[in-house]
């Protein structure tokens, strides 16, 4: 009888081992799996800050010469801009009076949704540059940059969907900044001018850029030796610039 008992209480006691052992096994891979998920959801949650805080270049400007002329300060700017995958547009050229040039646009800014998710529409702010005007210019006097109502040819890209998209983007422009129910139903936030200002200074490159749910900003970086050697070796000997006067 007691060596029977002593069996029952064997088995048991193996049971108990044993469904002890898979619970704690259990709850290990319970752990892991969690552990995993949240990783797994802080790394989505780092690529929306990411895609929400990323800026583009979109353009340059440097000074090729800056003179005093009968008195007055004449300054000439070279502009450029760049496409989405980094290839440069056709230069532009603009001399102005004084140092203080305004750079004008018209933006679009999406819903932030569709940053996060990267959409391959409306995953980036993208803007048009509409003029360039000196302190002593008014703005209707103006360089044009880009033409209104078109699609700028930095965003002529091969895909023909986002080609139409962004043609009936920017030729509704106004409707878009005036009817809410327009842009909800274009997926986007915000269509409204901006401009960028400030004084240019040879030895200085000027660089725009445009956050992926933000607007337009402008940065001074010094000019290195070389690139500023480079630049007055290319002066000397120019290639053609388009110039718009």
């Amino acid at each position: 009888m007691l060596r029977f008992a002593g069996r029952i209480i064997f088995a048991f006691v193996v049971v108990g081992a044993a469904t002890g052992g898979g619970w704690l096994l259990w709850s290990h891979n319970s752990v892991e799996h969690e552990l995993a998920r949240q990783r797994e959801r802080n790394e989505q949650l780092q690529l929306i800050v990411q895609r929400l805080s990323t800026e583009h270049r979109v353009g340059d400007i440097i000074v090729t010469d800056q003179s005093t002329v009968a008195g007055a300060i004449k300054t000439q700017l070279l502009f450029v801009e760049y496409a989405a995958d980094g290839s440069s547009m056709p230069p532009k050229q603009f001399t102005i009076d004084g140092k203080l040039a305004h750079i004008d646009a018209m933006v679009i800014k999406f819903d932030g949704k569709f940053v996060q998710e990267n959409d391959p529409l409306r995953g980036h702010s993208i803007a048009l540059f509409t003029r360039l005007y000196g302190e002593s210019q008014s703005p209707a006097a103006g360089f044009a940059i880009d033409a209104p109502g078109s699609v700028p040819a930095i965003y002529q890209i091969a895909d023909p969907r986002a080609h139409q998209f962004e043609q009936e983007l920017w030729g509704n422009f106004w409707k878009l900044a005036d009817d809410p129910d327009y842009r909800k139903s274009m997926g986007v936030r915000v269509a409204q001018g901006e401009a960028v200002w400030r004084s240019f200074e040879p030895g200085w490159l000027y660089t725009l850029t445009l956050e992926a749910n933000g607007g337009l900003n402008i940065t001074p970086e010094r000019m290195k030796g070389i690139y500023r050697a480079a630049m007055q070796k290319q002066l000397k000997d120019p290639a053609p610039v388009s110039r718009t006067d």
